[in-house]
């Protein structure tokens, strides 16, 4: 009887940390990117560069109800919102 487990549910109820991994993180790691604040490699590894991505992006969009660094509902609600989600492409440029 540990509580150092956390139930995943839906993607949507997922809070990612560092550590964490995955396709969530995957999809996290390529909207950092899409926002110009992840240029390391998509791994799908919550990594430091992960957590502190997220941390400034949380904190240039003011957002709150989610710790610093952590990829909780209201900063998945904001990136989502401005990025797009998973597609075949690796790059959204396109030519």
């Amino acid at each position: 009887m540990t509580a150092t487990t956390t139930p995943r549910t839906t993607p949507a109820a997922t809070v990612l940390h560092r550590g964490d991994s995955g396709p969530e993180v995957t999809e996290l790691q390529r909207r950092l990117r899409q926002v110009n604040l992840y240029g390391d490699r998509i791994s799908g590894i919550f990594t430091r560069s992960v957590e502190d991505a997220v941390r400034t992006y949380q904190l240039a969009r003011g957002i709150q109800g989610d710790p610093l660094g952590a990829y909780g509902p209201a900063t998945r609600k904001s990136l989502e919102s401005e990025t797009s989600g998973p597609s075949s492409s690796p790059s959204p440029s396109g030519t």
